[in-house]
């Protein structure tokens, strides 16, 4: 048997599948599953055990076996017997079709079920528009569909030996080895500037964190959040709040920071679901988002929200200019639920799940 999953687009999205893929491995034990991923979000299923190989696809890619035609014609030359189709794009459709994969399995959604062999229903409301479901439940339909056992709906990730070199050797460098618990804090986020917290809030928050908790924070970032990254520091002016700013950032660094520290607060971004995967305790941040897309069922998960009258609007720029759904999330509610998560009195054991 051979298997062709085609995995999200998003690192977030990505986390929250692996239910599905764990639940894939053992609905099929003896397969041969290979994962079609985006060369930038491939690093976060490193390390796991549940694929065979990987293939890497983006359409403006430099390389031209990364292209569509190219992935096309490997599908093709590896004679897939099943697709399993996580995004709803209809490329993704298109190429499992035009791949030759005998059994196309997803949601027939944007036109595309003529494409494929077993079409599951997007769940819907009254008013014929789509329900929000939490995308574990959503993925997790399409290995039900498949009669493969659901043991468990917790996401899971796992780190490298590179990944967690490289955690050392960032963490030694900025002072962070030691005995006193690590926060971590995230900003930003791909879909757009609406998620993002004010620069000051987290300034204040980080602040608040080493002056009257006793421990340190470390603002983890990507390549396009190094300069916001870098304004929070400057505004906690403290040294024991430092970033990965200055670092060669990467997905692994920042899986492996996360799991070694002792909380994560994060905006609605894709390493949000990093804590999930590793067992830490998180604040989630939301501003224009619905909570119930992307819930995780992480038990020591909190969620805060700023109601106002205009969201969650989904949009990634705020339309009336005013974001207030974030700016008035204020600080000192996130440090509460930030101090309550540091002081339950959790045996969370050893989370390291470390690839050899």
């Amino acid at each position: 048997m051979r298997i062709v999953v085609f995995c999200p687009n998003l690192v977030g999205d990505t986390v929250m599948a692996t239910p599905t893929l764990r639940a894939l491995r053992g609905g099929f034990p003896e397969a041969r599953i290979v994962g079609l991923l985006k060369p930038g979000v491939a690093p976060t299923l490193a390390g796991a055990p549940w694929l065979n190989d990987v293939i890497l696809f983006h359409p403006k890619a430099p390389e031209r076996d990364r292209r569509m035609p190219g992935v096309i014609h490997r599908l093709r030359d590896e004679r897939f017997d099943l697709a399993v189709l996580l995004p709803n794009s209809i490329r993704s459709a298109l190429m499992a079709a035009l791949g030759g994969v005998e059994r196309r399995v997803g949601y027939a959604r944007g036109g595309r079920g003529v494409l494929l062999t077993d079409r599951l229903l997007a769940p819907r409301d009254e008013r014929g528009r789509f329900r929000p479901v939490p995308i574990v439940e959503y993925y997790l339909a399409l290995a039900r569909h498949l009669n493969c056992p659901v043991d468990s709906i917790s996401c899971e990730l796992f780190t490298t030996e590179a990944d967690e070199r490289a955690a050392d050797e960032a963490w030694r460098r900025l002072g962070l080895e030691g005995d006193r618990p690590v926060v971590c804090l995230n900003t930003g986020g791909a879909f757009g500037p609406a998620k993002n917290w004010p620069e000051g809030h987290f300034a204040t928050l980080a602040r608040r964190l080493v002056d009257e908790l006793r421990v340190k924070v470390l603002v983890v970032c990507g390549p396009a959040e190094r300069a916001s990254v870098r304004q929070i520091v400057a505004q906690a002016s403290h040294p024991d709040v430092v970033s990965l700013a200055d670092e060669a950032v990467s997905l692994g660094l920042t899986k492996a920071s996360v799991r070694r520290s002792a909380l994560l607060v994060t905006t609605d971004s894709g390493p949000r679901h990093f804590a999930a995967g590793f067992g830490v305790p998180v604040v989630s941040l939301f501003g224009p988002t619905h909570i119930a897309w992307t819930r995780t069922y992480h038990p020591m998960a909190v969620h805060l929200q700023q109601p106002v009258p205009c969201g969650p609007c989904q949009k990634p720029v705020c339309p009336l200019g005013h974001h207030r759904c974030m700016t008035e999330l204020m600080p000192d509610a996130v440090f509460e639920e930030s101090r309550r998560l540091l002081g339950l009195d959790l045996d969370r054991g050893d989370n390291r799940r470390q690839a050899a």
